[in-house]
């Protein structure tokens, strides 16, 4: 039987408080910081929906909206968008959350994540439930940002 799971059974929603030691010289919260942040919330995803160890194999679009400043709350969100044979997409979303809960976007990017046995082999990932329009538009998507990568690879940029 064919494994699926859904994209609810392994999103995944952190929060970090920015201190000094994350800002840059511009007093900003440094990339740097944001992009570990954002791997860290794509690994969990994916070994939650793959049930194994993940790594990064590429980032998409990292696209930064606006800054983080000290004592702000940073939330990062993580979900499968899409699934191959032993890859799987996941996109994340970063906001600033104010006081009365509101959040801003500050980030996006699209993580591929390779699943891995126990001996550093890629192996099968579980399918994925589409539920909803929005899940199966995403799904379409990051059909074509894999063709793009695809692309990418075999043009060498």
């Amino acid at each position: 039987m064919i494994e699926m799971r859904t994209i609810e059974e392994s999103k995944v929603e952190t929060v970090h408080i920015v201190r000094p030691n994350h800002l840059n010289g511009a007093g900003r919260l440094f990339g740097g910081i944001l992009m570990q942040w954002m791997d860290e919330v794509a690994g969990i995803v994916g070994s939650r929906h793959t049930r194994c160890n993940c790594t990064t194999a590429s980032v998409d679009n990292l696209r930064f909206i606006r800054g983080a400043y000290q004592k702000e709350l940073v939330v990062i969100i993580g979900k499968v968008t899409y699934v191959g044979t032993t890859s799987l997409e996941v996109r994340v979303d970063s906001y600033v959350e104010d006081k009365d809960g509101m959040r801003r976007p500050i980030n996006r990017a699209y993580f591929t994540m390779v699943a891995l046995d126990e001996n550093d082999t890629p192996c099968l990932v579980p399918r994925l439930d589409i539920k909803s329009e929005e899940e199966k538009a995403e799904w379409e998507g990051a059909k074509k940002r894999r063709a793009m990568r695809e692309k990418r690879k075999t043009e060498g940029f």
